[in-house]
């Protein structure tokens, strides 16, 4: 009986995390479904075209619609695909994504796991998200699908490389990686603006992470038919189109937290709105940022690509870290 009792809070918390997890999993599936509408909405409005609008009233339903017909589509497969591989590649590709939300604090009291190295933790397990598109672009045996793959490694190695090191000024400036103290460490000033060089280079290179426009070259429809996942139909093929937007939705709440004072108000006069309500305006002004990119800028060369992350991005990278590190150590009295 004490052994059973020792046992219930245990239990009543991995029962808690599980409810939670099912929680966000909803709202992400939400977040996919309406961000999927309000892009094609925003682009239509941006490029004077209409957008959906005949599928529920103002074409809120169109999504639905268009995600019910591809989860009833036919899975096919290759003939000579590597069975295996095939049907792990999507879960490799959307399982980091997900995981990655465990370490994000929506607000000081909504937050699944407080780690001190959370933002380490975002950047090692969204690195494997490449391997699923690798093994897709292998698996298939298609041309198109391999070269899309390895543009994709190539690009989301390349970037993710001044990614890291645009967010090292950060850690310098906070003295830590646990993503709940940055944020508190911008009570005074939020993060973009002594860290404006590594603000912009973040948020190329997760431009260029997420595989969005005018980093689309993976994905590129007009010249690999459909780049990696040319082959997949169905619900593997949702899982894809899933994971980019729940990338985006993590990348949204990680610009949030390290550059734009996550639930912090702008002015501290401002303090009796809830946090959650700063989250969420911040968190949107980074997603609608992404739909506006992609109705208005034109997909980038290859060979353009990779060079401006290896010739641009990371010398910015570098220079930020050295004029931090130099603040930093004044700030200290080292010199």
């Amino acid at each position: 009986m004490s052994e059973l009792l020792q046992q219930a809070p245990s239990l009543g918390n991995t029962l808690w995390f599980i409810l939670a997890a099912v929680v966000l999993l909803v709202i992400l599936l939400g977040f996919v479904t309406y961000a999927i509408y309000f892009e094609r909405k925003v682009i239509g409005w941006m490029q004077l075209r209409i957008g959906p609008n005949r599928v529920g009233p103002l074409g809120l339903l169109q999504t639905v619609a268009d995600v019910t017909k591809l989860l009833i589509k036919e899975d096919t497969r290759p003939k000579n695909a590597d069975r295996a591989l095939f049907t792990l590649a999507p879960i490799l590709a959307y399982a980091p994504a997900f995981g990655v939300l465990a370490v994000m604090p929506f607000t000081e009291s909504i937050q699944f796991a407080d780690l001190g190295i959370g933002l380490l933790y975002y950047i090692a397990l969204s690195g494997i998200t490449v391997l699923g598109v690798i093994t897709a672009g292998w698996a298939s045996n298609n041309k198109y699908s391999l070269i899309g793959g390895l543009r994709s490694a190539a690009q989301m190695i390349s970037y993710e490389v001044p990614l890291v090191m645009s967010v090292v000024g950060v850690v310098l400036l906070t003295g830590s990686m646990n993503l709940r103290e940055i944020v508190e460490a911008q009570r005074d000033l939020w993060n973009i603006i002594p860290q404006f060089l590594g603000f912009a280079v973040f948020i190329i290179a997760a431009q260029a992470e997420l595989n969005r426009t005018p980093f689309d070259l993976p994905e590129a429809e007009s010249e690999l038919v459909s780049g990696y996942h040319v082959e997949y139909s169905g619900f593997r093929f949702a899982m894809f189109m899933l994971a980019e937007y729940v990338y985006m939705f993590g990348m949204a709440t990680l610009i949030t937290v390290l550059f734009l004072g996550g639930w912090l108000p702008i002015i501290p006069a401002l303090d009796f709105i809830p946090g959650i309500v700063w989250f969420v305006l911040k968190f949107s002004a980074y997603v609608f940022l992404q739909f506006w990119l992609r109705a208005t800028m034109p997909r980038m060369r290859a060979d353009t690509l990779m060079s401006f992350a290896w010739k641009v991005l990371l010398p910015v990278a570098l220079v930020n870290i050295l004029l931090t590190a130099v603040i930093v150590s004044y700030q200290q009295g080292m010199f």
